[in-house]
Order: structure tokens, then sequence, then C-alpha cells
């Protein structure tokens, strides 16, 4: 059977790297947003290719390159800043988060050493290190609409990868390592009917595509992304819709891809991402078309789909007794005792990837869950605050602005909003593609909006005319 070169998934991983490199070394900034849209999706099949060809030893190396190509970013920015940086609120807040939960790394909490809690700590509280690189960089010298352009063009390929996926029945993980992988460097036994993880299959056994992503829950998260830049990206001002061929595929491999990934919170997260765009919009007859199509769905499919493998495993989510639904409980209900038991937490690790692996895990399957069972009520607090600021942040701006701010909040609107129900299933700051690009375009928007007030607050004192707020503010590349 022909199989694609797997060499390349290492390759292609390495030289965006250095793309993005070469891209900061001549001053400009959209090579890191190529690292993220094109060489961390591909991160783990990168990782566990190399394996494979016995190049385990640079693993560790590979690994780092994800945090190292943001930290220089950072560093470079800040450290050539030319106009003082305008706290926003939300600013503050990620700043607390980050230095709240870093306290913990010096406190001796827990079960776990030094060492594991540092590590703890990057999975926990990276993110906030993304937000600020995408908050001080220069706004003006990214082109939103090429951004996503560059996500649809990564959903397409995706799409033509879970196509060979079908066609020839056959995981891609399977010629790519990833056993082993798992195995070696995290002592995980192969899984499942496809010897890969129970990820790669639904409770029946029918089978779940990842692409080239790291797992099918990851692909089913990232064709949000897709399906909330692709809603960006075709509506104008007068939020009119204006489709050409190119976004026309980019929605149907989005439609494919949460298809074939089959994850429950991901597909009804779909569905709010397309309800919440139709409210906001205010596509009202649109808005009926939906109504009548969610009721003749459902009818068409209790008709044709009384019997068979996906109607039980429609069913058995609904009702919560299938052995996924079950285990998310039971995670949240361990975790929820945890928090109540220690309010302020139990220490690093302690839930999430490291106790995961080790078996030990308190209440995971939950992002809320694994940071309060981690750090505590109030580092959960502080994360939901910033969840929510920024979903109405992005709501007023797209209400009130014009261009490309605009395009970046409905982008962000709808992302937050989509991914809201996969939080409570799912690490999703683990998955790397998402958390990395989400809180990298967080902070631009947030960026945007504080110069944009900056500018309005200059011209107010000195007694010039504001201009009106929902004047175009493509003042950066353009659209």
């Amino acid at each position: 059977m022909m199989v694609m070169p797997m060499y390349l998934f290492p390759i292609l991983y390495i030289a965006f790297f250095f793309l993005s490199l070469r891209y900061l070394f001549k001053g400009e900034y959209k090579g890191i947003l190529l690292f993220i849209i094109f060489g961390l999706p591909i991160y783990t099949i990168a990782l566990s290719v190399s394996n494979m060809y016995g190049f385990s030893r640079i693993i560790p190396v590979l690994q780092s390159l994800k945090e190292f190509s943001i930290l220089c970013y950072l560093a470079y920015l800040f450290f050539n800043l030319t106009k003082k940086v305008h706290f926003h609120s939300i600013d503050k807040l990620m700043l607390v988060f980050f230095g709240y939960v870093l306290l913990y790394v010096f406190l001796p909490i827990g079960s776990y050493g030094f060492f594991q809690r540092v590590l703890a700590f990057k999975s926990l509280c990276f993110f906030p290190v993304v937000y600020f690189t995408g908050r001080i960089i220069d706004a003006r010298k990214i082109n939103i609409s090429e951004v996503f352009h560059y996500i649809g063009l990564l959903s397409i390929l995706a799409g033509a990868v879970v196509l060979f996926e079908v066609i020839t029945n056959t995981h891609l993980q399977t010629y790519s390592g990833y056993a082993d992988y798992n195995f070696y460097f995290f002592d995980q036994e192969p899984a499942g009917d496809y010897d890969l993880s129970w990820t790669f299959q639904i409770e029946n056994g029918m089978k779940r595509f990842a692409s080239f992503f790291s797992a099918p829950l990851e692909y089913a998260a990232a064709t949000l992304i897709s399906l909330s830049a692709v809603a960006a990206l075709v509506t104008n001002n007068q939020n009119r819709l204006r489709f050409s061929n190119f976004t026309i595929l980019f929605l149907a491999s989005t439609v494919l891809g949460i298809s074939l990934a089959l994850s429950r919170a991901s597909f009804a997260s779909f569905f709010v991402i397309v309800y919440a765009y139709l409210v906001i919009t205010q596509k009202k007859q649109l808005l009926k078309i939906f109504h009548y199509s969610v009721i003749a769905a459902i009818a068409f499919f209790l008709l044709v789909s009384i019997e068979g493998d996906f109607f039980e495993f429609i069913i058995n989510t609904v009702q919560f007794t299938n052995a996924s639904s079950v285990g998310h409980v039971i995670e949240w209900l361990n975790g929820i005792e945890s928090m109540a038991a220690s309010p302020l937490g139990i220490g690093l690790g302690e839930s999430g990837r490291i106790s995961a692996f080790s078996g030990t895990n308190t209440g995971g399957e939950n992002q809320f869950i694994i940071i309060g069972v981690q750090a505590g009520i109030i580092a959960l607090a502080i994360y939901i605050t910033v969840y929510v600021k920024l979903l109405k942040a992005a709501a007023q701006t797209f209400k009130n602005r014009k261009g490309k701010i605009r395009k970046l909040s409905l982008f962000i609107f709808l992302l937050k909003l989509g991914l809201f129900i996969p939080l409570f299933t799912a690490e999703v700051e683990s998955y790397i593609y998402i958390s990395y690009l989400v809180w990298f375009l967080s902070g631009l928007l947030v960026n945007m909006l504080s110069e944009k007030n900056v500018v309005q607050t200059k011209l107010f004192t000195r007694g010039t005319k504001v201009p009106k707020i929902n004047q175009d503010d493509n003042t950066g590349s353009p659209l």
C-alpha cells in the first residue's frame, strides 16, 4: 500500500521553526504564526516519526522548540518596545494568574518534586507567555485575513489526509510509530482495537480519525478554530457573506473533519458556533432555517438510524451510560471533592498530564477542574474571569468596530464560546496548536483594543474630536 513519506513531518516541523526565526531576524512577525499554524499541528507525529527513524535522543530538543520560539519572540519584542504598554484589566489578571501559580512551584505542596512541579507549571501556565507575545507585538505587521487563509490551508490539508485515512481504512498514526513513541517516552502500552490508544475509537470500536494531529479530540477541537476562522473570513462590515472557491473548500474540509473525529463535545460546540454566529450577525432568516433544520435532522435521524452503532453512540452519550461519559463524571466528582477538601489546591502535577502518566490523576479530563485541583479555587476564578472578559470584549468590539479588529473579534468570540464545552471534557490547554493560536490571537485582540483606547484618550485630552467608535480600524496590513 502506498503511504505518504513520513519523514516529511519532522522535516516540516523543523523547517517552520527555523522559518519563524528567519522572519524574526528580518524584523517581521508572521513567522511565529506560520510555525504555530503549520508546525504545531504535526508536533506529535513529527516526534513519533523521529523516534521511529532512530532519533530518540533529539526528541527533547524537538519538544523544546515550541517554547523556545515563543520565548525568542517575546524577548525580542520586549527589548525592542518603542512605546509604553498600557495595561488592560485582562493583562493584569494574566500576570496575577501566572505569578500566583508560580508560587506553587516553590511551595512544598503535593507529592511531586521540584522538577515535576516545574513541568506541571509549564503545562498549566505557559499560555500567559503566548498571550503576552501577541499582546506586545506590532499589530500593524499582522495581516488577519492572511492568518485566516493559513488556517484554511491547514484545514484543507488535514481534510486531504483524513480522506486518505478513510479510503485506506487505516489511521495515519499506524505508520508514524505513534504507539512506540508513547511507550518509549510515556510508558503507555498500546491500547484499543487498533494498537494505538483508546481515543482512536468509540465504545463500539468505530474508528475516530485524527489526520496529522495528536489525537482525534485535538483534531475535532481544531475544526472549531477552522469554523470560526472561515466565519470571520467571509463576513464583511455589513455582515454580508462573501464566499469564494477557497472558503467553500475551507468550510467543506472543516465539516469533514468534525464528522470523522467523532468528538461529542466538539460536535456540539460546532453547532453552538453556527448558532452564535447567526445571532451576533443578526441573520434572522437563517436562524429560522437553522431551527427548522435541527428539528428535521433530529426527526430524520430517529427514522433512519433507530438502530446501529452511531445511534447507540449518541443515545449512550445523552444518557451518560457509555464508559467515556461515566468516566468524565467520575473524574469531575473526584476533582470537585478534592477542591472542596483543599480549596487552595493539592499541588502542581496532582491533576492533568503529569499525574495521568503515573496513574495517580485526581479529577482530570476537565480544564477547569485540572486548574482548581492543582492551584485552588483562586487560580480557577482568575482563569474563568479572563475567559469571560475576553468573550465580552470580543462581542462588544465586533458590534462597534469595523475592518481588521472586527474580523479578529468575531473569530475570538466564536472560538472562545465554542471551546467552552470541550473545556469540560479535556485538558484543552495541552492541545498546543489550539492553545498557542487562541492565546496569541487573544493577546493580539487586547493589543489592538488598548492601542485604540490610548489614541482616543490622547485625542480627547488635546481637545480634538474623537473619531466614531465604528470607524474602519484596518490601519495595518490590508484585508
